[in-house]
């Protein structure tokens, strides 16, 4: 096993179902220094697991292990820490209860302070939904957070990305196989359909014109979608997809006790250094929505990263797009950790 697990016990989810011996899986790269000042937070995305985080980690680059301790949470959902696929009865597979980005990331505050004894972060920093979960920990732990860098993600799912993932859902749940959730083997056709619907969101006009995933070596768009997109999601469990989905849909930095649905207070709360890059021409996370919320924090660039890769310019999926989102965490890293005296410019007032 490449990971630790963290034991929760019994944990109260917002939605009012209670996860008993509450799960934790993470990943950490190199180590903590004395005064405890180098801790960075990297979360997991929809379906991907702590070692689909590793493009982003490497000796010279921003998240350098031989400068940082970098803690890779798993998303709750996603197979490793609780999820439908590991859960006992009665809340097993179909009956696995609803989860917030809220619970995930109060939950992740439980491993940074109970494992780790960390009351400051350098950086969290997360792709799609890691970057959702990126904002959260922003506005939920302010004196703790000292910069944020969201790429590829949203505070709010938006109405648009809330309809692109119905068609995922439908893609799913339409195979027989499925069978509401209690299926004996996997529902294939319906993991297909996902890779497929995926296909026409992930990646932008302009990839598909310019043929580029020649160049990941595919022979032909067929060949892409298949042994791409198909083979990406078949190894995934449907109701752990199904899972983080609902998650997703319901993504929302203020939907929680101590926003109570603001958006610009959960937003205005950040007090950390921020960063937020989208996609250029990111489908399901437009540019737009990203820089009307870096105008709500008091110190936050919008940057978006340009290309024609689409939602993923993150993952990893090609080397300029990494080097790109590379060198901004490197800058962000380089300057000092905002003053807790700070005042909020005139200009975000404005807005």
């Amino acid at each position: 096993m490449d990971h630790e697990i963290h034991e929760l016990g019994n944990v109260q989810l917002q939605r009012g179902a209670t996860l008993r011996n509450a799960r934790l899986a993470y990943k950490t790269h190199g180590r903590l220094n004395a005064d405890r000042s180098n801790a960075i937070v990297y979360p997991t995305w929809y379906s991907g697991q702590h070692q689909d985080n590793e493009w982003l980690i490497g000796p010279g680059m921003a998240l350098d292990p031989g400068k940082y301790f970098i803690i890779v949470p798993n998303m709750l959902g996603n197979g490793l820490s609780s999820s439908p696929s590991n859960t006992p009865e009665p809340y097993d597979r179909a009956r696995f209860p609803q989860v917030t980005l809220y619970d995930n990331v109060r939950l992740q505050h439980r491993l940074v302070t109970e494992r780790f004894g960390l009351e400051r972060l350098a950086l969290v920093v997360g792709w799609s939904m890691g970057a959702q979960q990126t904002y959260q920990w922003g506005c939920l732990y302010p004196d703790m957070v000292e910069r944020i860098a969201p790429f590829c993600g949203s505070a709010k799912t938006a109405p648009h990305n809330h309809v692109f993932l119905e068609g995922v859902k439908a893609a799913l749940t339409g195979d027989a196989h499925w069978n509401q959730g209690w299926y004996d083997s996997p529902p294939t056709k319906g993991l297909r359909a996902v890779g497929r619907v995926y296909a026409g969101w992930g990646l932008s006009q302009p990839f598909y014109r310019q043929e580029l995933w020649r160049g990941m070596g595919y022979s032909s768009l067929e060949d892409f979608l298949i042994a791409f997109w198909e083979g990406f999601f078949l190894p995934k469990d449907a109701n752990n997809l199904l899972a983080m989905l609902w998650t997703w849909q319901h993504g929302d930095i203020s939907d929680n006790p101590v926003f109570k649905g603001d958006l610009k207070q959960a937003l205005g709360a950040i007090q950390a250094r921020a960063i937020v890059m989208p996609g250029a021409m990111d489908l399901y996370f437009p540019p737009q929505d990203n820089e009307w919320e870096a105008a709500q924090m008091p110190l936050a660039e919008f940057l978006p990263i340009p290309g024609v890769w689409g939602h993923f310019a993150g993952g990893g999926a090609n080397a300029e797009d990494t080097a790109f989102i590379d060198a901004q965490l490197k800058r962000l890293l380089a300057t000092g950790p905002a003053s807790r005296s700070w005042h909020r410019p005139l200009h975000a007032l404005e807005k």
